[in-house]
């Protein structure tokens, strides 16, 4: 008998120590999946921590470029400031355009403005092209009021059509400007291999 209780004892030590490898082992793997859901709660936690950021940041640049497109309106209220501009953008755009016939759209607030700025754009226009001749028509459809300021410039039968907005202008120099933008408002970042 005791060959036999040694047998059982021998047997039942086995089971046991089977079963509590088992039961090891579920625990065991049971603590890795929470280890693992732990990990990937606060990968997600510190993803939408940075994604708040990022969006904080995006926003804060797009208050600045807000901002100066609100401020534009003041430039026009001052023609010494505004005059040149104006013709800068006139010449500009004649010198996209290179056409001998250009129509030019202005608010209606701008209309003596540009009246009396003419002669010296196309002045300007015809010394840098070496005497061509251009011939510049006002347009008597205004730009709309809500139009900080610029102009719109098209061709005979509006083929080609040039906008030379101020806020135009701004948006154009602001898609440019985004990456110094950031830079100058939040320093480097130093996870961006390129400025874009």
């Amino acid at each position: 008998m005791s060959q036999a209780e040694e047998e059982f004892n021998i047997e039942k030590g086995r089971l046991v120590h089977q079963q509590r490898i088992k039961i090891q082992e579920y625990y065991d793997k049971r603590l890795k999946q929470v280890n693992l859901q732990k990990k990937i709660q606060n990968s997600n936690l510190q993803n939408q921590a940075r994604l708040k950021v990022l969006k904080a940041r995006e926003d804060h640049v797009y208050g600045v470029v807000e901002e100066a497109r609100r401020r534009l309106g003041q430039i026009t209220s001052d023609p010494q400031r505004y005059g040149p501009v104006l013709q800068a953008l006139i010449v500009q755009g004649l010198f996209q355009l290179l056409e001998p016939v250009v129509t030019v759209r202005c608010r209606q607030a701008d209309l003596s403005l540009v009246q009396s700025i003419l002669d010296s754009a196309v002045r300007q226009y015809k010394e840098a092209t070496k005497g061509m001749n251009v011939q510049i028509k006002i347009d008597d459809t205004f730009l709309p009021a809500n139009v900080c300021g610029g102009v719109e410039m098209h061709t005979k039968g509006n083929r080609i059509k040039i906008v030379n907005t101020l806020e135009s202008r701004l948006d154009l120099l602001a898609g440019q400007m985004l990456p110094e933008i950031r830079t100058s408002l939040f320093g480097r970042n130093m996870n961006r291999k390129f400025d874009d």
